[in-house]
């Protein structure tokens, strides 16, 4: 019988097999760190006497708890400026490379290691962070892990793991105009439920995630963990040997040649079973918002919120109520009559250089909407600077947005860029819970192109609506 891709990448990284319902024990060829999960690990490390086993094999880099202005300034935050600190001095300790403020390495961790090169097909990839689920754009086996396994890694360079299933996403048909890679997974995550995928490794596959540039493919597997997958995997193809070739650390000559040729091998056999299989038409996509607070509730733009009445399942219409409470939305309102107060153009969903360059489009020659602030905060650092040198920033600062420092920003309430309580934003990032961006802050999802027509408008508005 066939393989499927995840179960190449799997069998190629088992070091002992689980018996007896025992996990596999699966060796890790990338840990990445930052400063929010990974002081802990370092003590557990410290306590036992342990040395990190391979240091060449781990990277940090300060991202959540950082600052987005005056980055080169002690942080204020005592508990920020603390757990940064710690980080650094971790690094320092245990000698791990590290890209902290000011760095032109430095940045969102999952726009890092893809813009380095660092990582590739094939890759076994963790991280104290659920959304590491992003590297499986480029064929990588990719996911969160807690405290102690980041430990457990960094003692061991393997990590016990159960097997996950196997699911199949088929996405057939061109994306209609103004439909991006976002609009795709909200709209999947909405149909299928944010557990609907627990238990499961996700592969993306059909001709739409085909014609998807890396930057889309990577917005999707950023979501699967929104939708309770425990991880999302694209098959690499030209395009991904086309984006790592010339990286920092991508192999060259012979060692590219090699690295290929594995890599072309990496896609599901013909007769692979999967356990499971979804199909999406994406000729009948539109853009997508969220209108509660959690990324399965949302609907099309064009829409209304919905009432709690509409939903059978009696915990689903509690869920409703309760985020619609919160939201402060009336059922039957239309999605494109919501004011905001804020749009956040960023986070490792949508911070990269493909999603400036789209608002950017929108924006030109435009003027912000009275009472509307617009923060644009770059993945990395390395995308600021090449944004800039496209002059980006000039068209963000003169339509009459914040050009920020790199960072996870306003994606979650850790850092000084946060709502009030009861301001509303139009948000480019993955998660809209209660508090996310800010105590009470109320949160929208949305795609680069309809954050940026909202910053013109005021209102939930996509680019035709200009």
């Amino acid at each position: 019988m066939g393989r499927t891709l995840s179960e190449k990448v799997w069998d190629d990284h088992v070091v002992v097999e689980g018996r007896d319902g025992e996990p596999d024990l699966l060796y890790i060829d990338l840990q990445l760190c930052h400063e929010v999960t990974s002081p802990q690990a370092f003590d557990g490390l410290r306590l036992a006497g342990r040395k990190v086993r391979r240091p060449d094999l781990t990277l940090a880099t300060e991202d959540h708890n950082t600052p987005t202005l005056n980055i080169l300034s002690p942080i204020e935050d005592p508990v920020s400026r603390l757990q940064v600190d710690t980080l650094r001095k971790n690094a320092a300790e245990f000698g791990i490379r590290i890209h902290s403020l000011g760095d032109k390495d430095q940045g969102v961790v999952h726009v890092v290691g893809p813009q380095l090169g660092i990582t590739q097909p094939g890759m076994t990839i963790v991280c104290g962070d659920s959304h590491t689920s992003t590297h499986g754009a480029f064929g990588a086996l990719a996911f969160g892990i807690g405290t102690s396994e980041v430990e457990h890694v960094l003692a061991t360079q393997t990590l016990p793991q159960g097997k996950p299933k196997k699911m199949a996403v088929t996405v057939t048909g061109a994306l209609p105009e103004g439909v991006t890679a976002k609009d795709l997974i909200l709209t999947h995550i909405s149909r299928i439920g944010t557990g609907g995928g627990a238990g499961y490794i996700a592969e993306y596959r059909g001709d739409t995630i085909e014609n998807l540039s890396i930057e889309g493919r990577m917005t999707i597997c950023n979501m699967s963990i929104e939708w309770g997958a425990r991880a999302g995997m694209v098959a690499p193809d030209a395009k991904t040997f086309e984006y790592l070739k010339g990286r920092p650390h991508a192999p060259v000559g012979e060692e590219w040649d090699k690295a290929v040729a594995y890599w072309s091998t990496l896609k599901s056999d013909p007769d692979a079973v999967f356990d499971k299989e979804v199909v999406i038409d994406a000729t009948t996509l539109t853009p997508f918002v969220t209108w509660g607070t959690n990324p399965g509730q949302g609907v099309g733009l064009g829409g209304t919120v919905p009432s709690p009445s509409d939903f059978t399942d009696p915990v689903e219409r509690a869920a409703a109520e309760r985020a619609l409470t919160y939201m402060d939305l009336e059922p039957g309102t239309k999605m494109r009559d919501i004011k905001v107060n804020t749009v956040f153009l960023g986070s490792c969903t949508n911070g990269r250089l493909e999603d400036l360059r789209l608002a950017a489009e929108v924006l030109q020659g435009k003027r912000i909407a009275d009472g509307v602030r617009m923060l644009v905060v770059p993945g990395s650092a390395r995308v600021r600077l090449q944004a800039m040198a496209e002059g980006l920033d000039k068209v963000f600062t003169e339509f009459g947005a914040e050009w920020r420092e790199a960072g996870c920003s306003m994606c979650l309430g850790m850092n000084p860029d946060t709502l009030s309580p009861g301001e509303r934003s139009a948000s480019t990032s993955n998660r809209n819970f209660e508090g996310r961006q800010g105590k009470g802050g109320r949160t929208h999802l949305v795609s680069p192109a309809v954050a940026a027509a909202t910053a013109v408008t005021g209102t939930l508005s996509d680019p035709s609506d200009l």
